[in-house]
């Protein structure tokens, strides 16, 4: 799969850089699961499909609008120079640079601005390649914020602890599906394998720290996400058995991790869903329901 490479925004400080992260985890993976509305195999799951989505995207929002908080309160004024003859009756006037809002990081940052893990964006395949999307990254966020719920930030805490209840719902169903369609019939089972070959190797991406990462966990801000590793992994193994499956153990024990979304580096894919995504803002710039 093609990647394109980027660099990060150097100015981003860490725990803005940290909270988009969060925010794009989310966002992503939210509106991946938003296509199949409307396509699920049955009523009730395409109904609870598209409740898990807009939990994901409601995570989203308060992530984003905390992240544009401390983006707008960070801004430093800037001032023209005296000798610039365009601004030279405003030299000592205030410039202000426009607000940032939830809508602008949602809508408005191009694909390298996005430190989405790859997982999220990856495209849904079928029901079981989704599900099984859905159960890796479920887990990763349910020992996440278990951990950020005692986070120093005030409001990365109290967002933690509202999303928690959530994922742990998100967890307790994708996970009840990884068993029902890998200890079904031959075709979940071969499906659900076949998605787990696939998929596999994206997992690793949670637990390779990026530097917004490493430097929030040191300051009691984030997490250090080594530490989620172990839980994860005894979690995934547990229902992986009991679906009859192949444990990511074995053969796929030296699968090179696939990473660098956190930095910017994505699959061409995300160009494609951001385009879908962002058509109307960028269409009419502004526009408001």
């Amino acid at each position: 799969m093609k990647l394109t490479s980027t660099q990060v925004s150097p100015s981003e400080g860490f725990r803005e850089a940290f909270i988009l992260h969060l925010a794009d985890n989310s966002l992503i993976l939210g509106h991946r699961l938003s296509e199949w509305t409307g396509h699920g195999p049955m009523l009730e799951q395409d109904i609870a499909m598209s409740n898990i989505a807009l939990d994901l995207i409601g995570q989203a929002r308060n992530f984003y609008q905390y992240a544009a908080e401390l983006i707008n309160a960070s801004k430093a004024p800037s001032f023209a120079r005296p000798d610039d003859p365009v601004r030279r009756r405003e030299s000592l006037s205030e410039v202000r640079l426009p607000e940032v809002t939830e809508d602008t990081l949602a809508y408005l940052r191009e694909a390298k601005e996005f430190k989405n893990i790859l997982l999220t964006e990856l495209p849904n395949g079928d029901w079981a390649k989704t599900i099984l999307k859905l159960f890796f990254f479920s887990t990763y966020q349910y020992f996440l914020y278990q951990k950020l719920i005692h986070s120093s930030d005030k409001q990365l805490s109290a967002i933690a602890e509202k999303s928690l209840k959530e994922v742990t719902y998100h967890l307790r169903w994708s996970s009840e599906w990884v068993i029902r369609l890998g200890d079904g019939t031959d075709e979940s089972h071969n499906r659900i394998q076949t998605a787990l070959d696939e998929v596999w190797g994206y997992t690793g991406e949670m637990f390779i720290p990026s530097d917004y990462e490493m430097q929030c966990a040191q300051t009691g801000i984030g997490v250090d996400v080594n530490l989620l590793k172990n839980d994860w992994d005894k979690k995934i193994n547990e229902v992986l058995m009991e679906a009859t499956l192949l444990s990511p153990k074995g053969e796929r024990q030296g699968v090179r991790p696939i990473h660098n979304g956190k930095q910017g580096l994505h699959t061409e894919i995300l160009e494609t869903l951001l385009k879908e995504m962002q058509y109307l803002q960028r269409t009419y710039p502004g526009c408001e329901w």
